[in-house]
């Protein structure tokens, strides 16, 4: 009988991640995908994009509304209540024989809170990871500790979990899962993706990914953001593709900036909810570089030999390719690092850089070990003392 596993996504992001993951479950004959969609890919604010999963033709077995339309710290915390009663009624219902989740974001938490009330093993993808500038920090290092089975990213992430008292018999060292879109995706053509935004790409182009950095006042996001814009402001002959924040607290006052910037400069700049896994992958093709703050900077786009501008501390910890330029969120520091990236020993080193969360080959690692890991023993964890 097929073991069944149940994939949880709840954003655009994750979903893009997890893709190769979600077809190599599908077409394995021991594994049976349940998939449980929710989050803001349930909300048309945030781009609706339960569409993309329908048009990659996967079943979705439960769709759960669990977003309030709020982005405050109350309306958080409702919205992670929502989701531990939701997920609590769906697992009960679905009896899977194992919850596999990824990253770090808040809804995490209640999800994996339920699957353990209910006795089922959860398998976590991307543990170990440190980013002090948001709240996604402390709860990824909990779900690690509500988790049974861990996929890393890379080997210091691994050592990470096992000194949090994790057995290391159960810790999988496989590289980044969303990095086999790398191998396998057929990328848009040049005129094939300008076409797809409806924006002629210029002599420079730049991807602007940009989310609240949590652990600051809601004052301080809107100032570093205002800052970003003012400099982004300044350049000629440039296209800017946003892409807009998440969910988290702050996240629809950066988004409601990138609307009226963009609503004001229509010649230069271009934004969108959600390109999509394709679009976006494919941008890197065509971008000089990635300015913000989301993890694509830091583990995507050096293996398209894309350079990275990483604004502030949202990302602070991660281990970073030599392409990954660290800046404050500060004009000037901005401003310089949008110079070196055009500079010949900058666009030198990108030739040779080394990604080092994998090449792309992590799924059917992660297959192996949900189709031959005794899931029986699972049920009872130990602590893992780490010799000193």
């Amino acid at each position: 009988m097929s073991r069944k596993i149940c994939v949880v996504t709840a954003t655009r992001a994750e979903y893009g991640l997890l893709k190769c993951l979600i077809d190599d479950i599908v077409d394995d004959n021991e594994l049976a995908l349940q998939l449980i969609v929710t989050g803001t890919h349930l909300s048309p604010e945030f781009g609706y994009t339960i569409k993309q999963i329908k048009d990659d033709k996967v079943i979705i077995n439960k769709q759960i509304e669990i977003l309030l339309s709020s982005d405050s710290p109350v309306g958080v915390s409702k919205s992670m209540g929502l989701a531990q009663i939701s997920f609590a009624e769906a697992f009960d219902e679905l009896k899977p024989d194992l919850v596999l989740v990824l990253g770090d974001r808040y809804e995490l938490l209640p999800i994996v809170s339920a699957a353990n009330i209910a006795r089922i093993p959860v398998a976590h993808l991307n543990g170990g990871e440190i980013t002090e500038g948001a709240i996604d920090e402390t709860i990824r290092h909990s779900v690690t500790k509500l988790s049974h089975l861990h996929f890393t990213a890379i080997d210091e992430y691994a050592h990470r979990v096992i000194q949090m008292g994790e057995d290391p018999s159960r810790v999988f060292n496989v590289g980044e899962v969303g990095l086999d879109n790398f191998k396998r995706m057929s990328f848009l053509s040049r005129e094939e993706f300008e076409a797809s935004i409806e924006k002629k790409l210029k002599r420079k182009n730049l991807l602007i990914t940009y989310h609240p950095e949590t652990t600051l006042s809601q004052a301080s996001i809107e100032a570093d953001f205002k800052m970003l814009l003012a400099v982004l402001d300044e350049l000629t002959d440039t296209l800017l593709i946003f892409t807009k924040a998440n969910a988290d607290v702050g996240g629809r006052v950066i988004n409601a900036f990138i609307d009226d910037y963009v609503e004001k400069n229509k010649e230069k700049s271009v934004a969108f909810t959600s390109l999509g896994s394709l679009r976006y992958l494919s941008s890197l093709h065509y971008v000089d570089a990635v300015i913000g703050n989301s993890s694509s900077g830091i583990v995507e786009a050096p293996t398209f030999k894309v350079a990275s501008i990483n604004i502030g501390d949202r990302q602070k910890g991660r281990v970073r390719a030599e392409s990954v330029i660290d800046v404050r969120a500060d004009y000037q520091e901005v401003t310089n690092a949008l110079m070196t990236i055009y500079e010949d020993d900058y666009q030198e080193l990108l030739k040779n850089v080394i990604n080092p969360y994998g090449q792309g080959e992590s799924s059917q690692q992660v297959v192996k070990v949900l189709k031959t890991f005794d899931l029986s023993t699972l049920k009872i964890k130990s602590f893992y003392d780490v010799s000193f």
